[in-house]
């Protein structure tokens, strides 16, 4: 299932975006460079995906595109410098003739440097056909690539080749360029070559790729291989293929309860463990988008009704992990380590602002093949991405591609009205995730279990990627703080101090559990209830390598996240921390830290134990409150790392960020060890220290290994993560749950879910006056009301929320 790519070659969906960066477009007129006038349905088809690569209805004299299109032409040009036909390589740096086919650890090398070889004549090609570029047109160009072609095609890419090294390669990297260039050039080919090209594209991409829904072949690989397919199908002229193609998009398009694909939750699985909506799922929505669009309107149009399903995930699995522009780091795997890689002349920067830029153009181009409904609403939601991201505007992105551009302008410039930024929770059983969006902030906490890995590293990257997944709690603010994991915080930042999470100190080697997200915890409860604007989330946690257990709950509630932590263990002879938080402060950055009242040093490795603590601020970051008072440490430090130590094909430019840490520290090897502490994002001094004084705003219900829970009488809350079944104040579970409770006026939702999904049934009984159940999902049952209330859920394996509406007595 799995590709593997050596340092010196960009991964494999790096490699996939440096070429296809321009691939989402307004299908209008065509390139600048041989442009043809189409003369059967193929050409119609051909000329279409050249204007979905290239773009149209631009001005190339004009910015971003003329600096976009200048970069380009500079890239080509050095790219052309270097070229130099010889056997077993086109350029000098790119061997790609491999000694032994058979030996795994060259191999993979071998292919990864045939596969660059042809995105870098698909570069070369493009800078031939966009104007602006310096080289539009050019002759000797022109030559100069077809004999690259020839000689890849003599030497490699042929269909009497055997494969060797990353599957990738030969399947998806290489047809996908070489079809592109073929796109692009194709009044300059000639007959022989496109039939010579289709017959390898067969050779390595025949048929029976596509014909069951396994291996490789599922979720975003499966729409790169229709891809593949519909593409040969159309510069060759081959109806069966594209048929072909069309027909095998089909399995992507079901809900699955398991695996790889979308979940009825909006989940996004990948690599059958890995939550991957800001990676793969990116790919799988982006060709998809292409397909739909390429298609739409000819004898091949892509009309299954599952198609809905994709539609539907715009909303449902991608939009609730977009803020202001960025795609929430917890659902992108080993992508977010990334980060600065050189590619041929440039200097590619793989951040969650750039691969939230893709999402949005995915998300503007299938809006072309969505409902009247639909495509107004989504170009609100556009326009609003676009008028929020400040930290990195998306339209001058260097990552964001001409034709790409070009359509997020349009829509831009558009009539439609800026969406404003949404007010939900949302929680994603299916890949242990939970979003939580308010006016001023949002926040995200990544939790693992049997069903969803720690974490995934593979070919070299995201080896020290360990914690990320044990309670890692993000936050970013309305107009504040949207650079905290952009700007180099994973090659700097402690990867033993995640915010949030719980973590041993026992030293771990790089990769330690495994590739491909091997390494999972043997725990069952994680997940929550939510009624869609606070929610109950509850992890049991065991950590990656260690003896470490612990108990960790999240109540979200309006401008605050309500944590506790109980039953912390470990036997590893090493110390065990909760993290409050870990605040990246930029490169220089000095922030005023004040701690009940008191501001702290500013001097950078300052530290210190905060005794009694009952409040903390960072400045222009946010607030942090200890009922009751604790026992906090508190660090400033500068640290510095490289791209390179995470990720193999990272650069190794030493990057120093600044770091305000705050932790609890348990001890060596503690037993039944808790914390309590609210995260106020964006709040003042004046405000967190009015919320610690305020000691009737938080009750705390329970703080145990049996169960967690709180009560916020101001908001109507109640949240109890019932680790065994038992009492809670009011409230008393038959079973392992998560229970929420919401009252309002004389009404109230109780919102119940097993994590565990092994429950027949759940009752949950509520110690108050209640007169009627007025509303109630179909898997709750009404046992009892009166002067309390009794509710019976059959809750299923999906670990879905089940809720009631009920009237106050």
């Amino acid at each position: 299932m799995s590709s593997v790519v050596p340092p010196m070659f960009l991964s494999r969906r790096g490699l996939l975006r440096a070429f296809a960066a321009t691939a989402i477009a307004v299908p209008v007129l065509g390139g600048a460079a041989g442009h043809a006038m189409a003369a059967d349905a193929y050409d119609t088809l051909r000329l279409r995906w050249r204007d979905l690569m290239l773009g149209t209805g631009f001005d190339a004299a004009a910015e971003p595109y003329k600096s976009k299109l200048s970069a380009l032409g500079a890239t080509a040009a050095t790219l052309r410098s270097t070229m130099a036909v010889a056997s077993g390589s086109l350029w000098p740096d790119l061997d790609y003739a491999d000694p032994d086919p058979n030996t795994d650890t060259a191999s993979y090398g071998y292919s990864a440097a045939l596969g660059t070889s042809f995105s870098r004549l698909r570069t070369l090609a493009e800078a031939w056909s966009q104007p602006g570029t310096g080289l539009t047109g050019n002759a000797a160009l022109l030559t100069e690539i077809l004999a690259g072609l020839d000689h890849l095609h003599a030497e490699r890419y042929n269909n009497t080749q055997a494969t060797y090294g990353n599957w990738y390669n030969w399947q998806i990297g290489i047809p996908q360029a070489l079809l592109d260039i073929c796109v692009f050039l194709y009044d300059s080919l000639g007959a022989t070559r496109i039939a010579d090209y289709a017959a390898a594209v067969d050779r390595f991409v025949p048929d029976s790729a596509v014909a069951t829904y396994s291996g490789t072949s599922t979720g975003a690989n499966r729409v790169d291989l229709c891809r593949v397919i519909a593409l040969r199908g159309v510069v060759a002229k081959t109806p069966a293929k594209i048929a072909t193609a069309r027909d095998a998009l089909s399995p992507v398009f079901p809900y699955v309860t398991t695996g790889d694909g979308l979940y009825a939750d909006g989940s996004f699985v990948q690599h059958t463990v890995v939550p991957y909506a800001g990676s793969y799922g990116s790919v799988m929505l982006g060709g998809l988008s292409l397909l739909f669009s390429l298609l739409k309107g000819s004898s091949w149009e892509v009309t299954d009704s599952g198609r809905q399903v994709i539609l539907d995930s715009v909303e449902k699995a991608y939009a609730p992990f977009l803020f202001n522009g960025l795609a929430m780091d917890s659902v992108s795997g080993r992508a977010v380590s990334r980060g600065v890689q050189t590619t041929d002349t440039r200097r590619l920067l793989q951040d969650d602002h750039g691969r939230g830029h893709a999402i949005i153009a995915c998300v503007a181009l299938l809006a072309q093949s969505a409902s009247a409904a639909e495509s107004a609403r989504w170009q609100s939601m556009v326009k609003g991405w676009i008028a929020r991201d400040y930290y990195v505007p998306i339209l001058t992105d260097p990552a964001l591609g001409v034709a790409a551009a070009a359509r997020l302008a349009a829509v831009q410039n558009g009539t439609a009205a800026v969406a404003a930024e949404p007010t939900a929770h949302h929680l994603f059983p299916g890949m242990d995730r939970a979003v939580h969006r308010r006016p001023g902030w949002a926040a995200n906490v990544a939790m693992a279990s049997g069903r969803i890995t720690y974490y995934e590293n593979g070919n070299g990257e995201n080896v020290r990627g360990w914690h990320s997944s044990s309670g890692m709690l993000y936050w970013w603010g309305k107009d504040f703080a949207n650079g905290q994991y952009s700007d180099s915080f994973w090659p700097t930042v402690d990867p033993y101090r995640l915010p949030g999470t719980t973590a041993s100190k026992k030293v771990l080697a790089d990769g330690a559990g495994g590739t491909w997200g091997a390494a999972r915890p043997d725990v069952k409860w994680v997940g929550g209830a939510s009624d869609g604007t606070y929610a109950a989330v509850g992890q049991y946690l065991k950590g990656l390598s260690s003896t470490l257990v612990a108990k960790k709950s999240w109540f979200f509630l309006d401008d605050a996240v309500v944590c506790l932590g109980a039953g912390i263990r470990g036997r590893d002879a090493t110390g065990v921390e909760t993290v409050v938080d870990n605040r990246n402060l930029g490169a220089a950055g000095v922030h005023a830290f004040t701690v009940d009242g008191t501001a702290q040093s500013t001097a950078l490795g300052w530290n210190a134990t905060l005794t009694g603590a009952k409040w903390a601020q960072i400045a222009g970051h946010a607030g942090y409150v200890f009922p009751g008072g604790a026992t906090v440490k508190a660090l400033r430090a500068a640290r510095t790392g490289a791209w390179s130590d995470i990720n193999s094909g990272g650069t190794t430019d030493a990057i120093t960020r600044r770091y305000l840490t705050l932790w609890f520290d348990h001890g060596t090897d503690p037993t039944d060890a808790t914390y309590s502490y609210l995260l106020m994002p964006g709040a003042t001094t004046a405000a967190t220290a009015a919320r610690a004084a305020d000691t009737t705003w938080l009750t705390t219900l329970a703080n145990t290994d049996n169960q967690q829970g709180v009560a916020v009488p101001s908001l109507g809350f109640t949240g109890i993560n019932f680790w065994f079944a038992g009492t809670v104040g009011t409230v008393t579970a038959s079973a392992p749950a998560a229970v929420m409770i919401r009252e309002s006026g004389g009404t109230a939702t109780i919102c119940v879910s097993d994590p565990m999904r092994q429950s027949a049934t759940i009752d949950v009984t509520w110690n108050r006056p209640v007169s009627a159940v007025t509303a109630k999902d179909s898997t709750v049952q009404t046992v009892s009301t009166g002067s309390s209330l009794t509710l019976r859920i059959t809750p299923g394996t999906l670990g879905a929320t089940h809720k009631a509406t009920v009237t106050l007595a």
